[in-house]
């Protein structure tokens, strides 16, 4: 899985990856996803309470050790350490070849340095590579303007804005849906590889 050399950060190219979770991951996982106070519930869907997405997150962390790795959730890995984790969820109907991407970077010294979009960019590849996605979605919150900035850096386009429908901190922001076709992802991995 390669991203176009224009999106690649050369300091960053052979260090970011995606890979399947390992144990030695576990400690990571369950220290950033089980902190009521982590800096990243700032900006993944923070208009969602705290206390359930707490929960959520602890029930969740508590049955990664009992269970296979899930092909549609990976591990972002910088230099070999576990930074954050890129999923995906196939829409209803099954089949119909649209599937919805999230990613997280947990901690903020590696926010705004490239990881994040070279992630995503490895995690589009992947899953036109491993699914049937006819087309991939991002979607996000307004305020959220560096995952927004990322996903359009790679070629994603805004397919869709609800104005005003989060509430955060009493301040209302759009709900963004963004899109990439499997055409258009390879047609621009063709056009930056040819010399």
């Amino acid at each position: 899985m390669t991203l176009p050399p224009s999106l690649s950060d050369p300091a960053l190219s052979d260090k970011v990856s995606i890979r399947g979770r390992r144990p030695r991951d576990l400690p990571t996982l369950r220290r950033w996803l089980a902190d009521p106070e982590a800096a990243w519930r700032r900006w993944d869907a923070p208009y969602f309470h705290a206390a359930s997405t707490t929960a959520v997150m602890q029930a969740y962390v508590d049955q990664l050790a009992s269970r296979p790795p899930d092909p549609d959730e990976r591990v972002i890995d910088l230099g070999g350490v576990c930074v954050g984790m890129v999923n995906r969820s196939e829409e209803a109907p099954a089949g119909g070849g649209w599937w919805d991407l999230g990613i997280l970077v947990y901690d903020p010294a590696h926010w705004g340095r490239g990881v994040g979009t070279r992630a995503l960019g490895l995690w589009v590849t992947a899953t036109f590579e491993e699914t049937n996605a006819h087309v991939v979605t991002f979607t996000t919150w307004s305020g959220n303007e560096r995952m927004i900035r990322a996903a359009l850096r790679l070629g994603f386009r805004e397919a869709g804005r609800v104005r005003e429908a989060r509430v955060i901190e009493g301040r209302r922001y759009d709900s963004v849906r963004l899109d990439m076709l499997c055409a258009d992802w390879e047609r621009a991995q063709r056009e930056t590889s040819v010399p």
